[in-house]
């Protein structure tokens, strides 16, 4: 999400297949696939970095709304507050409605980051442990380059798969072998949050070329109020609630931290630096979920972490340094 209002900017560019078109005369607009400069670069790295920090926290968060509230409740709630803080944020500002040919990339966006990866992970979250649940993380950032590669039309170069694959596969063999490597029910809902969620981030990103990442999930988030809000009162009304301090401050961060200010920046970050290399970063998001999950619900690393760890980062910096 952007904190930049597109809506009165009139250098916007659209991007549609892999190809730029300029709604302003050409002299006023870049082109989309022109490198950027070396200060956004910095700051859209900094920006998809503080992204990955918030949904780090997002499995230990969850975690902990667990003990207060069932997962429907859980995933409902969560949304209904994010949309009720976006639709807040929106109507100060006299946002305009996005444009028609916009709608159906949001509708991508609310299915796979607002409600899909939520819910199936909430679900897989019953009976995983946050550990386990990290293997989707771990392989998100290569499924989002694959439908960036899809959808938008990027085409990386061989070092940054190489790369990215070593980083997966590195993440992948920590994560697995954390929680025992046995595949379960919850890792169903793992992989296939896992498609829906690359799916959502890579619209996402399309769209945030064209207005502020903000407005991205803001409207995104709006636009399943109809939906999230009659299914939190109807799971309210059927799934036991026990306020707790942690389940009180899991459900605000998930639907605070992760569900709008962390996807406000995600998103910032990836229209300034590329889908790809912006989602690369998020090789290190299991590792600080695992360093969370020690801190915050008492789980314990094993002497892989550091080791992994370097490796990841070596894998991040090959990506980032490699031209796609």
């Amino acid at each position: 999400m952007r904190t930049k209002n597109s809506a009165t900017a009139p250098t916007s560019i659209a991007v549609t297949g892999g190809k730029a078109t300029s709604a302003a005369p050409a002299t006023s607009a870049a082109p989309a696939t022109m490198a950027a400069p070396a200060g956004t670069a910095v700051g859209g790295t900094l920006q998809a970095a503080l992204g990955v920090a918030a949904f780090s926290l997002t499995f230990p968060a969850t975690a902990w709304g667990l003990e207060s509230f069932g997962p429907w409740s859980l995933v409902a709630v969560r949304s209904l507050l994010a949309a009720l803080i976006a639709g807040v944020c929106l109507l100060g500002l006299r946002v305009p409605l996005p444009a028609r040919r916009h709608w159906a990339g949001l509708a991508v966006v609310a299915a796979g980051v607002v409600l899909g990866f939520p819910l199936l992970t909430t679900l897989a979250l019953q009976t995983s442990t946050t550990a386990h649940a990290a293997v989707v993380v771990g392989l998100l950032p290569l499924t989002t380059a694959l439908f960036s590669a899809l959808r938008v039309g990027t085409r990386p170069s061989r070092t940054f798969w190489t790369a990215a694959l070593a980083g997966a596969a590195a993440v992948v063999a920590f994560t697995v072998q954390q929680s025992g490597g046995a595949l379960t029910t919850a890792d169903l809902y793992l992989f296939a949050a896992l498609l829906v969620c690359a799916a959502g981030y890579t619209e996402g990103g399309r769209l945030a070329r064209v207005m502020p990442g903000w407005q991205v999930i803001g409207w995104a988030l709006v636009l399943c109020l109809p939906l999230t809000a009659p299914v939190a009162a109807v799971a309210l009304s059927y799934e036991p609630v026990h306020l707790t301090w942690h389940g009180v401050t899991g459900l605000l961060w998930v639907a605070a931290g992760s569900q709008f200010l962390g996807m406000v920046v995600w998103y910032r970050g990836m229209a300034a630096i590329g889908i790809p290399k912006a989602s690369q970063l998020q090789l290190a998001q299991p590792l600080l979920t695992l360093v969370w999950s020690v801190l915050l619900l008492g789980e314990h690393l094993t002497v892989a972490a550091p080791l992994t760890a370097a490796a990841v980062l070596v894998c991040i910096a090959v990506t980032q340094r490699a031209r796609g």
